[in-house]
């Protein structure tokens, strides 16, 4: 019930009812705690334990680890090489989205299928494809097996849907009327595209390009054969905690894998305040 208040001048105002602090109902609760349970086992319990094993060996651990001349190359080549594959992504990605949702063309279906094949290909099946094509006997005369060019593909081919499956939905529900209506009062193409088209898909591309940086710092199974794993020159990060396992060497490991996921959640919150400001500014 609302309750009536006199105020010291004499007047009387209502005082607002007081909202609830949860609108959850009891069967909307136990599945938000099963949920979050199930989350908590698959994700958040293996982190932390990947975390607490990097740091049992202390600060130095990450010093050393990061000090290894080898360790920090393999980073580097995998950040360089998923942020370049992110970006071209983001330009193609969007690009061949819009071609399939504005245009109509012979083959469309099969372009549809296509796309998500590198989804459904296990990864090691993708570099024996890729390394059949661009390795040593490739019918193209294109060799780019064991060097950083190997790695670019190799990224290119497995993060190649994301960004298209992530636009596709919203430029589906954007209606041409409104870039129409645009044109008629003297908008130019591109300030429609900037005013109008951009905003709407900015997060919609931001959370594509995160899932394809987030593959592509993460990738091993297609690098395997193509990049030969050659220290400076084409190994990963991945590649080096793998190393690190085989050596015997938990700690950095776990070092290398909490720094790729500091990198991962940088790279997250930072496409969210780009497409946060896009989307807001236009």
């Amino acid at each position: 019930m609302t309750d009536l208040l006199t105020s010291p001048s004499g007047t009387t105002r209502r005082r607002r009812p007081r909202r609830s602090a949860s609108t959850l109902t009891r069967p909307a609760a136990i599945g938000l705690g099963v949920g979050v349970t199930w989350f908590s086992i698959l994700v958040l319990i293996p982190l932390a334990l990947i975390s607490f094993q990097a740091a049992g060996g202390g600060w130095g651990v990450f010093v050393e680890t990061l000090g290894n001349p080898q360790t920090a190359s393999a980073i580097g080549l995998t950040v360089r090489q998923a942020l370049l594959v992110t970006l071209v992504n983001v330009v193609m990605g969007t690009l061949i989205a819009w071609v399939l949702v504005r245009d109509q063309f012979w083959g469309k279906r099969a372009l549809e299928t296509i796309i998500d094949i590198p989804f459904a290909l296990p990864t090691i099946v993708a570099g024996l494809v890729l390394l059949s094509l661009y390795g040593p006997e490739s019918p193209l005369g294109v060799d780019v097996s064991n060097t950083s060019h190997s790695v670019f593909l190799a990224l290119l081919f497995v993060t190649l849907p994301f960004v298209v499956r992530a636009v596709q939905p919203v430029l589906m529900e954007l209606e041409p009327e409104v870039e129409e209506a645009a044109a008629s009062l003297g908008a130019s193409t591109f300030t429609t595209w900037r005013r109008i088209i951009l905003p709407s898909l900015a997060p919609s591309i931001a959370s594509g390009a995160t899932l394809s940086f987030a593959r592509g710092i993460s990738e091993y199974g297609s690098l395997v054969l193509l990049s030969g794993n050659l220290p400076f020159e084409s190994e990963v990060a991945s590649v080096r905690i793998f190393t690190y396992v085989e050596n015997d060497n938990p700690a950095a490991a776990s070092a290398v894998a909490v720094i790729l996921l500091a990198v991962a959640l940088a790279a997250i919150v930072t496409l969210n305040l780009i497409s946060r400001r896009v989307a807001r500014h236009g």
